[in-house]
């Protein structure tokens, strides 16, 4: 490949990649290059940036000598982990995305209920090398997600309640600063970095490994879960049920609830194919000699289309939504937390469940309930703990030519809803919609971080995310 980038304008200082791909064990790819354009693709089809470079780190001297390089030569950084992120921000137009999909590995304790992960894994990739032993890790709900981005903005998915948010579980993380120097955060090392971490984001360093605590689910590895699907007509009545049942059910069952179309094909029966329908996905961690009593009010709730729990590795759950959710769709986002499902609110979302602009598109809600409820908000940045749920709304479709449509609907569908949020979103459901969003989503925690982020980056090197900038101060940096 080659390493010479293409010439710059006139008066405009050429910038020496070659440097950099000789300092480097990994790959750089650069415009002119014929996987540039692979290079540079992200989840979101709707994200078409043309980043500077595309470095593809190797392990964490590569990561070192692409972070001291931009600085040498006042290059922009995007850092990229699974490439899942809303607003497509692992790219940048005219950035070095620092890629850490080549660092991967995993290590397994099981007598001390922990991982460490490398910064490029997905959460496919730790589950499956945690479920082996009858263990996992909060996280998302979609396995292709890359652990960085998910884990830094908090991780919200299956075992919430039981166990809390993928951050509460983070043990310790090993961290390039903005200078281009290493450490290690943890709580008693680095503390203020370690609890700006939990939930601020990718605005204080890249972080190319994490440790995380794991709990036990379900009998060796494998839990009892799956969806049930109502007709469209019933979802005023799911909902109010739902609303209410959730916070009385054990924490070892958690349900999300979603706005659909039933895909088409198995295991969805026929008859159901292309119908619109209102969803709780059910994932039951528990014992297995206690399952039967703890669903069957999920089971045997009003008139189901159809019920679709049974057992399957937890491997299998985390990955269900990985067939209809391929990389390279259109992704419109819009979000926001909720302290309550109110009558206001299911009318808005039955308007909008009417108008569904393509068969992927959809809204769920996932509970903060049980376990990460019961973290204090200002224990870590995640400061949303209210048991509540996180919404989103996405308008998805694989035909680019239907992206104003996906657009127009979430917006619409989101500004009737927001009325009745609670004022901020779910930050790796964010795209790029303002600083006061971003202040709004860290509530009271926000001028603590602001802090932070002037010790660690004062200079505002990583500011491609939700960025959170420096506090005002001439103190220097002290790391």
């Amino acid at each position: 490949m080659s390493t010479i980038a293409p010439t710059p304008p006139a008066g405009i200082t050429p910038v020496p990649y070659e440097e950099l791909a000789a300092a480097m064990r990994g790959t750089l790819v650069l415009p002119g290059d014929p996987a540039y354009d692979s290079a540079r693709a992200v989840y979101n089809g709707m994200i078409n940036k043309h980043p500077a470079a595309v470095a593809f780190c190797r392990d964490v001297t590569d990561v070192i000598a692409c972070v001291r390089f931009c600085r040498a030569h006042a290059v922009e950084i995007a850092v990229r982990g699974g490439g899942h992120n809303a607003g497509g921000l692992g790219v940048w137009d005219g950035a070095l995305t620092i890629d850490l999909s080549s660092m991967r590995s995993t290590t397994v304790h099981p007598d001390e209920h922990k991982v460490r992960v490398d910064g490029g894994c997905t959460w496919g990739d730790v589950d499956h090398a945690t479920v082996g032993f009858g263990m996992a890790t909060p996280s998302g709900i979609i396995g292709s997600t890359g652990v960085g981005g998910l884990a830094l903005g908090g991780g919200i998915g299956y075992l919430a309640r039981r166990y809390g948010l993928t951050v509460d579980n983070l043990l310790e993380a090993d961290v390039v600063l903005a200078d281009g120097s290493f450490v290690t955060a943890s709580e008693t090392s680095h503390e203020d970095l370690f609890w700006a971490l939990r939930g601020g984001g990718g605005n204080f360093g890249v972080v190319t490994s994490f440790t995380f605590r794991c709990g036990d689910i379900g009998e060796q590895g494998v839990i009892i879960g799956g969806p049930v699907f109502y007709d469209l007509a019933d979802t005023a009545e799911v909902m109010r049920w739902y609303r209410e049942l959730l916070p009385s059910l054990p924490e070892e069952l958690n349900g999300w609830l979603g706005i659909v179309t039933v895909p088409t094909g198995p295991p969805f029966p026929e008859h159901l194919w292309s119908r619109k329908a209102c969803a709780l996905i059910w994932c039951y961690t528990g014992s297995h000699d206690k399952a039967d009593e703890v669903l069957a009010p999920i089971k045997t709730f009003g008139s189901p289309m159809m019920v679709g729990i049974q057992p399957m590795p937890y491997t299998v759950m985390q990955s269900l939504f990985d067939p209809i959710y391929p990389p390279g769709l259109q992704w419109y986002w819009r979000a926001d937390f909720c302290t309550e499902i109110s009558d206001a609110a299911i009318d808005v979302h039955l308007k909008y469940a009417e108008k569904l602009p393509s068969p992927a598109s959809t809204m769920h809600l996932y509970p903060i309930d049980g376990a990460a409820s019961r973290v204090a908000e200002d224990a870590t940045a995640f400061a949303y703990r209210d048991g509540g749920w996180a919404g989103v709304i996405v308008g998805v479709d694989p035909d680019p030519a239907k992206a104003e449509e996906l657009a127009q609907w979430a917006r619409a569908y989101w500004e009737e809803l927001h009325p009745y949020s609670a004022g901020g979103a779910y930050v790796n459901f964010l795209m790029d919609e303002g600083q006061d969003r971003v202040q709004a989503s860290y509530r009271g925690n926000y001028a603590r971080l602001a802090m932070v982020k002037r010790r660690y980056d004062p200079d505002n090197v990583f500011h491609v995310n939700q960025n959170i900038r420096p506090a005002n101060n001439t103190t220097p940096s002290v790391v």
